[in-house]
């Protein structure tokens, strides 16, 4: 249905912007029987999802290294070239093999997403917020010098690299119609009369935003990062751990498709077609994931009472690696509380027995990396496609 998403308004440079409809969508989405089942199928897998938490030995520390992966793989679709072993050592105050620029535009995904977690236990969804965390997203980046947390005063566009703006691909509302089109946003935020399913209303969400784009930098990070934020606000999931960047990387030019789809023809069902079946993918494969760190540990603990390496330092050192997956000696040392003669022993023994592997290749000053870890959460990180 065309104009049912907005329309395209000729501008005086001689091109044409979008300007969305605000949301609902009017006439209203279509539920047919297809949309109700992925509808049911995702909020079951999202159930399943969050009632995880409950028995991993340390969710938070898990979530901790899943935020890593999710700022990834945002990361890598916008073209950022980093690894999970990349943040890793810088983390670790090692130099990384990578552009140590490219790792930061990470670190702040990491920062963004934890801040904006804690920020919603006392704000809510709002365009302040919204504008905050982009600050922190763009900070000492290559986007610092592109107003960082500020809405944007000029036109931008989407295209190929070096396309002019009547070579565009999508032109984005003209800069006077990006805060009436946000104002329009946060009531939909807040609004609780419209009747629409809570994934239903995030598929809309980002949608809307992606397509208002309002800043000149980073949107498509935090479009993506606003999923995770409403359904944690929303208390649809009482830890913030489903991200959709792993579906939209490995689906991106549908991902693209679908929105253009959206704004030139108004198909919204499609789109949350696509959306929904995502949350399911998704929420499945980070179940999956959690379950294999569940059964990580207790095959450790069954390796190491074999190779008799199973004292009450042992089980310590186990749950400090699950939080710092990369150490040294030292940290071993203090964060265990027991003398430097004692954490070298206990590193061996671990290296021994496979569970650690030195990555320096340094004499002094060696760093261990608990490898079987950071390949699980790692997978789907390493191809940059």
């Amino acid at each position: 249905m065309d104009g049912r998403a907005g329309t395209f308004v000729m501008q005086p440079g001689g091109y044409k912007a979008f300007i969305p409809n605000p949301l609902p969508p009017s006439p209203p989405i279509r539920y047919d029987e297809k949309l109700q089942s992925l509808l049911s199928k995702a909020d079951r897998a999202l159930a399943r999802l969050d009632g995880i938490t409950t028995v991993l030995p340390n969710p938070d520390l898990f979530i901790a290294m899943y935020v890593k992966k999710e700022a990834l793989l945002s990361s890598q679709i916008e073209g950022t070239q980093a690894s999970l072993e990349g943040v890793l050592e810088f983390e670790a105050d090692l130099i990384p093999k990578e552009n140590v620029n490219e790792i930061k535009e990470v670190i702040n995904y990491i920062r963004a997403l934890n801040y904006g977690i804690e920020r919603l236990k006392e704000l809510p969804m709002s365009l302040r917020l919204i504008k905050e965390i982009h600050r922190i997203l763009l900070e000492e980046t290559r986007g610092a010098h592109r107003n960082p947390g500020e809405f944007r005063k000029s036109q931008n566009w989407i295209g190929p690299p070096g396309a002019s703006l009547t070579e565009a691909i999508y032109v984005p509302p003209p800069p006077e119609a990006v805060l009436p089109t946000l104002g329009d946003l946060e009531i939909f935020f807040h609004r609780k009369n419209y009747n629409i399913p809570p994934l239903v209303k995030i598929a809309l969400i980002h949608s809307q935003f992606e397509t208002i784009h309002p800043f000149l930098d980073g949107n498509g990070r935090i479009g993506r990062l606003l999923i995770t934020f409403y359904l944690f606000w929303q208390e649809i999931l009482s830890k913030p751990l489903l991200y959709l960047s792993f579906y939209l990387k490995r689906n991106r030019a549908e991902y693209y498709d679908l929105l253009m789809k959206v704004r030139l023809k108004g198909a919204w069902e499609d789109w949350i077609t696509f959306f929904l079946k995502g949350i399911s993918e998704t929420s499945e494969e980070a179940a999956k994931t959690a379950r294999e760190v569940i059964q990580l540990k207790e095959d450790l603990l069954t390796r190491l009472h074999k190779n008799s390496v199973s004292s009450v330092y042992s089980v310590k050192l186990i749950d400090l690696l699950f939080q710092t997956p990369l150490l040294n000696v030292k940290e071993v040392s203090e964060k265990l509380n027991v003398s430097k003669e004692a954490a070298n022993e206990l590193v061996k023994k671990f290296e021994k027995v496979g569970v650690l592997k030195e990555i320096t290749g340094k004499q002094r000053y060696k760093k261990y990396s608990f490898k079987e870890y950071v390949e699980i959460i790692a997978r789907g990180t390493k191809d940059k496609s």
